[in-house]
């Protein structure tokens, strides 16, 4: 872990990584791809110390409301949050000045700030999306080594739903030959409908791959599952794009379950759902 001045923290679409660079250990993170031009190792986080003062300056700046999303590249509650409380300084920022929150995670430390998600919520919205691929909690240990299992992140998103906060599934990436089976699928789909989500991201099953994370990922594989790798290269090949032979199937049952349950799972309405600030008073219209 390192520490820097960032010269700033909102992209142009409002988005914010305290952290570059992470301590899960998942075998599939697309973040550690050469594309996004680290500089160095990527468990050696990041640490972009002033962004609670640069995302104050920000806000108070803004002209209009907005909703503030975070973790899309590197989870805002890895381990060295609970020592650093940089997330939660922002989400009492983000509180204090009546914008809306949209956090992605795989850890139950987000519950830590459930009074800030609770506050945020009441006040605009506040959306948690928790990344869910593997039901098989053996395997998720294998896969997600050191970040909350699937079991302990559907019990974090069955407290979300008893606080009112909305959440979000991002069931992605569900890995060929490993964990893209039918009955992973319904596992997670189950833990979702009975967690009350509000919607499902899933842009198919499979996964991508590109310099960087291509070859961490076959590094795993050759250590957890001997022989995978070269299977992976027959099929494959270098492409950037890994789609499942058990797509399609997959995804049938993924739209009928979603539909039949009454759960968005088109990815541009969720995406505008995510983004969607709430009109002032639209609580108070909405009864008249």
């Amino acid at each position: 872990m390192h520490f820097v001045n960032a010269k700033g923290i909102l992209s142009a679409k409002n988005g914010m990584n305290i952290y570059r660079g992470c301590t899960h250990g998942c075998i599939y993170c697309d973040s550690r791809s050469t594309s996004y031009q680290m500089k160095h190792d990527f468990e050696d986080v990041e640490v972009k110390q002033n962004a609670p003062e640069l995302l104050e300056e920000a806000l108070r700046r803004k002209r209009r409301k907005c909703m503030i999303s975070t973790g899309s590249m590197c989870d805002p509650y890895m381990h060295c949050e609970e020592k650093l409380g940089l997330m939660r300084k922002c989400l009492e920022i983000i509180d204090k000045y009546g914008f809306g929150a949209a956090l992605i995670t795989k850890s139950s430390r987000v519950l830590r700030d459930l009074d800030l998600l609770k506050s945020i919520n009441s006040k605009a919205k506040c959306v948690v999306q928790m990344t869910l691929t593997t039901y098989d909690e053996s395997l998720c240990r294998i896969i997600e080594p050191n970040v909350s299992t699937t079991k302990e992140r559907f019990e974090a998103l069955k407290t979300l739903r008893d606080n009112g906060i909305p959440t979000i599934v991002w069931l992605s990436p569900l890995l060929p030959f490993i964990n893209d089976t039918e009955e992973n699928l319904r596992g997670i789909l189950d833990y979702c409908f009975e967690a009350g989500v509000k919607g499902i991201l899933c842009f198919g099953i499979g996964m991508t791959l590109r310099e960087g994370d291509r070859e961490y990922f076959y590094k795993k594989l050759d250590e957890h599952f001997p022989g995978l790798r070269e299977k992976y290269h027959r099929r494959y090949g270098y492409s950037y794009v890994i789609t499942s032979e058990n797509n399609n199937a997959l995804m049938k049952i993924f739209y009928a379950e979603c539909k039949a349950n009454g759960v968005m799972c088109d990815v541009r309405e969720i995406f505008e759902y995510l983004s969607e600030f709430p009109e002032p008073n639209s609580t108070q219209l909405s009864f008249l």
